[in-house]
């Protein structure tokens, strides 16, 4: 009676609890590391407050973050939205191959990413001039389009295939034109996985390090780049926690708009799995052929240039590089295969973490309250837009003492790497949760089924496909994690493929730049491989 009265009833009770794991696991893990390293920063040097609003350049820096991510977004979605709407409509053979194709521009170390751009502007003597490639926004802008493709390709597409046909039917049945109907209809059905997609492409557009560092040079800067320069250059930390708060607060102003207009959004609508179906009329066929060989081909671009320096040798063509990744270089701490290895088995753990976490939080999204669910639905989001120093030296900081001292841990490395994927499950998982129908759980539940047992045999099997997808996203970042990864992953043995290749490409001679090409071919075959055998668990599994 008294927990009535207090307005503890046993469905807020169990929607409390629904949402306990993940706040504990985002609070532990993210928000303390987080929060401890921007006190430490600020509580003794105010005047860095000061200092940095009254920055021109650091003005100019936080400006030119802004416009390029939204431009980068708007190209993406241009540029990406053709080859979604044909995966997510048309059945051809070598869907689950292109899918795969598609992501692996997308877990690509950006290191390399951007090294093949450059070499790329080599080749086709666009380094110079007017239209140099090289250290130029549009340079820039066309690598955060290459790598982000695949998030509007499979979360839109992915979604995408899953809505029923019936309303488009309808309407052209009624004399709706096809452009009118897809605007009118389509668009608005696909604006949860619109929305999704779109904010994590601008994110990671905002957040962008590597392909700045290394395109941008000393002309371009964004607060990223800024946080790197003054924390490990200049060694100012004030300086740089000062720029973290700046980017946080940001990111968690777009983040709290994007979620706000999702939550405006139906919640429910039609699901159906046989949506993808054969091109009909033959003679136009070369439409969705033509769509997935272009976009194939501008992506494919960067990848035959790591390719092609993998196999060229002093003499010619060979396979030298890829024998001497057997050695290990004197300036490497393991052998490049035994960082394979590693990387290997810390992307399997972040992603059961992931899964198991990601999974969990979007349960709580979907039946919290309207606040906890904001709560998670924005603080699972945060780690993609937190600088990778932010994140990787504050849990460096943090977990350094007595018994949550996990500096020389190997756990450490997947916990952050988890942290980066669970987004991805959560983003992928959501929509679908919030599509079931709500008829389908009030007759399970006028039957006398359990919360616990509609979650079980309602929510699971048709979030099951979204949960695999996630998961897929959630390995594959993990094997091209850079970032925070260089921060956290301290230890001489537990080198990773990406900080490998980093050490690669710092050092000089074509041979060694040759053996990082190599490194990052294999990351590419065995990326597709992964992601080809997670399409193939359920042929749905696109996101």
């Amino acid at each position: 009676m008294e927990q009535h009265r207090s307005g503890l009833t046993p469905a807020r009770l169990r929607r409390a609890g629904l949402a306990a794991g993940p706040i504990a696991f985002l609070g532990i893990f993210f928000v303390w590391p987080v929060s401890t390293l921007l006190f430490r920063g600020l509580v003794d040097h105010q005047s860095a407050i000061t200092d940095v609003i009254s920055s021109a350049s650091i003005r100019g820096a936080a400006w030119f973050t802004l416009w390029q991510a939204l431009v980068s977004t708007l190209l993406t979605l241009v540029i990406a939205m053709p080859l979604a709407a044909v995966v997510a409509n048309v059945e051809f053979r070598g869907r689950r191959l292109v899918m795969a194709l598609v992501t692996i521009p997308f877990v690509l170390p950006t290191v390399v990413v951007a090294g093949a751009f450059l070499a790329t502007s080599d080749r086709t003597g666009l380094d110079s001039g007017p239209f140099s490639l090289s250290k130029s926004v549009f340079a820039i802008i066309v690598a955060h389009v290459f790598f982000n493709v695949a998030v509007i390709v499979r979360t839109v597409g992915g979604y995408w295939s899953q809505l029923s046909r019936t309303d488009e039917q309808a309407a052209r049945t009624l004399g709706t034109s096809a452009s009118m109907t897809f605007l009118r209809i389509t668009v608005r059905r696909l604006q949860p996985s619109l929305l999704a997609a779109t904010s994590i492409v601008f994110l990671f557009s905002f957040t962008s390090f590597g392909v700045i560092l290394i395109l941008g040079g000393a002309r371009q800067r964004t607060i990223e780049t800024e946080i790197y320069r003054y924390a490990i250059s200049r060694t100012d930390f004030a300086t740089a926690s000062v720029l973290s708060v700046v980017q946080l607060v940001v990111v968690v102003i777009l983040v709290a708009l994007n979620t706000r207009l999702r939550a405006r959004l139906p919640r429910s609508d039609r699901l159906a799995a046989d949506r993808p179906q054969a091109w009909r009329n033959r003679s136009t066929a070369f439409i969705p052929i033509g769509t997935v060989l272009i976009t194939l081909a501008l992506l494919c671009i960067p990848i035959a240039v790591l390719i092609e320096q993998s196999l060229r040798t002093g003499g010619g063509w060979g396979f030298d590089h890829y024998r001497s990744l057997t050695e290990r270089p004197p300036f490497l701490t393991v052998t490049p295969l035994r960082a394979l290895m590693n990387s290997l088995g810390f992307a399997t753990v972040a992603t059961a973490i992931a899964v198991f976490f990601g999974g969990w939080a979007s349960l709580a999204i979907t039946y919290s309250s309207r606040g906890v669910s904001r709560l998670l639905d924005v603080g699972y989001l945060l780690p993609l837009g937190t600088s990778a120093v932010t994140l990787g030296f504050g849990i460096l900081i943090t977990f350094d003492t007595g018994i949550v001292d996990l500096r020389q841990s190997w756990i450490i490395i997947p916990l952050v790497q988890a942290l980066i994927g669970i987004p991805f499950v959560t983003r992928a998982v959501v929509p679908v949760l919030r599509a079931i129908d709500p008829n389908l759980r009030d007759a399970a539940a006028s039957m006398g089924a359990s919360p616990a047992k509609i979650r079980r045999d309602i929510d699971l099997p048709i979030a099951r496909r979204a949960l695999v997808v996630g998961g897929g996203f959630a390995f594959a970042i993990s094997l091209g994690e850079f970032g925070a990864t260089s921060f956290v992953g301290r230890r001489p043995d537990l080198m990773t493929v990406p900080l490998a290749i980093a050490r690669l490409l710092s050092q000089p001679g074509q041979s060694i730049r040759g053996q990082a090409m190599a490194l990052s071919v294999i990351l590419m075959v065995v990326t597709a491989v992964v992601l080809l055998a997670v399409d193939r668990t359920d042929s749905a599994a696109t996101i």
